[in-house]
């Protein structure tokens, strides 16, 4: 990646600088009503000394609210004298989304957990994420990543890793999770793996963590409080901030195949059958399609494909062909 031009962002934090510092990632972005305007991405570096560094990011998607409420009040309240190492928090990394309100950026309707590699001349979406591939994820011991349901989905609330080739870095991830310490503990799979952070973090020998704690395009009290506690931990767990895993009990699940995901395949009116954290046996109903366009029809019915745990389903009334009516984990 040395021949390609330079990122066009700039940081008004020093990376290398002991202390507390506040700024940003200014992205310039000319646009009808600031011919030389930016987007101005908030950034945090709490930095003691040397030692190893935390990647810490929320508003991945920007209608996903968990991370960005436990990053900004880490930001605010992280003593660096109980830091030793570095902490680089982004609470809302696709900050036009965040702004927004939505999954995707408004500008360039970009998704950023697709984006990456990135590239420093590609749109807003793309050159962010070129930044954090190439300035960002190479400072990182541990990158940490929030994620909830957003509008569309609603999750148990689980910390996550995924199952490597490089089994070390698959059980460094693992024990990450388990600090993490949420009611549940996935073994995750991803349908579509492609121009993922988590991807290019990984390629890159970064022990990655993840979450789904909630959705519904909203935060609840309680999953704040898990990733608040959460993230601490894990910093904890790591060495870089001072002070005991304050552990609590958690039940693994794993995601083994495909066969988790059942999805819509007309659209209507979904009625779901099961509710989060429910047991269902395999051929079970999940959840039943109404057609909305007349009266007389049959709902169709989408049945489990596997036994175990309804670990997440589709949250607004109406659904569309093809979209994502329900995931099934299994207790491990």
């Amino acid at each position: 990646m040395s021949s390609l031009r330079p990122s066009p962002i700039a940081s008004t934090v020093d990376f290398d600088r002991d202390g507390v510092q506040h700024g940003f990632l200014r992205l310039p972005y000319s646009r009808d009503d600031s011919a030389w305007g930016s987007v101005m991405i908030p950034i945090c570096v709490i930095r003691n000394g040397e030692g190893p560094a935390a990647l810490l990011t929320g508003g991945n998607h920007g209608d996903e609210y968990e991370g960005p409420l436990a990053l900004y009040d880490l930001a605010r309240t992280l003593d660096p004298k109980h830091v030793s190492g570095s902490v680089i928090i982004v609470p809302a990394m696709n900050y036009p989304a965040f702004r927004a309100g939505t999954r995707t950026s408004p500008i360039d309707k970009g998704n950023m957990n697709r984006s990456f590699p990135g590239r420093p001349d590609g749109t807003v979406t793309e050159k962010i994420a070129d930044y954090f591939q190439r300035e960002l994820l190479p400072r990182a011991d541990i990158v940490f990543d929030f994620h909830s349901g957003g509008r569309t989905l609603d999750f148990v609330p689980f910390c996550a890793a995924h199952t490597l080739p490089d089994k070390a870095l698959e059980q460094k991830a693992f024990e990450a999770v388990a600090a993490f310490s949420a009611p549940f503990s996935m073994r995750m799979i991803e349908i579509d793996a492609v121009g993922m952070y988590d991807t290019a973090a990984e390629e890159m020998g970064k022990v990655f963590v993840s979450t789904e704690l909630g959705g519904g395009g909203t935060s609840r009290a309680q999953t704040v409080r898990i990733a608040r506690r959460g993230i601490l931990n894990v910093l904890r767990y790591t060495g870089i901030v001072a002070g005991p895993v304050e552990k609590s009990p958690t039940q693994w699940l794993d995601m083994p195949s495909g066969d988790c995901f059942s999805f819509a395949e007309d659209d209507g009116m979904i009625e779901t059958m099961i509710d989060l954290g429910e047991f269902v046996e395999e051929g079970a109903v999940l959840a039943r399609i109404h057609s909305t366009g007349r009266t007389g029809i049959a709902p169709q019915e989408i049945r489990a494909k596997m036994s175990g745990m309804l670990a997440a389903r589709h949250f607004p009334g109406l659904v569309k062909a093809g979209d994502c009516a329900a995931v099934v984990a299994v207790h491990v």
